[in-house]
């Protein structure tokens, strides 16, 4: 069983620290939350499960995602990246979690599940939209005008 979660993206403000302060906004893995394609990876996530409402309930496409992320980035094994995730609030933020808990998350044993949700295909497109996200406003407009451009020469000329 699989429930869809909301699309809304986490306020760092609202993410609570049990020993005070705040996130830093700055910070890699706040700024990356942004530029995920969640509600992408939700839709590809969320066809591997039934609708029955039978079951225990999956964790969230988010979490699935953002682990699979983690630990390609840091290059660790699956116990490795679940032991960062419980010692890291940015960690902790970027998968969606209300506030720190020093205590495991799921069970290692997850990412073997969390790798069979999404397929190459899939991880290709989200990660070319994390990219197309990230460039600069330029070269988004650079891109859509050659897209434009291409277009036209396709159909011979600009269409009305």
């Amino acid at each position: 069983m699989y429930r869809k979660m909301s699309p809304k993206p986490p306020y760092l403000a609202d993410f609570f620290l049990p020993f005070g302060g705040k996130l830093r906004s700055d910070n890699r893995w706040v700024i990356l939350a942004a530029l995920v394609p969640w509600e992408l990876a939700e839709s590809f996530y969320s066809e591997h499960f039934s609708s029955s409402g039978k079951g225990a309930p999956a964790l969230p496409a988010r979490v699935a995602l953002g682990a699979l992320l983690i630990k390609e980035h840091l290059s660790v094994s699956d116990e490795e990246a679940v032991e960062h995730i419980r010692e890291n609030p940015y960690l902790q933020y970027f998968l969606d979690f209300s506030g720190f808990q020093d205590t495991l998350p799921f069970s290692p044993s997850m990412y073997v599940h969390f790798r069979k949700r999404f397929t190459l295909e899939q991880l290709g497109k989200i990660n070319e939209a994390i990219v197309f996200a990230g460039r600069p406003v330029e070269e988004k407009e650079e891109k859509e005008e050659e897209e434009e451009d291409r277009g036209n020469q396709k159909y011979g000329g600009p269409q009305k």
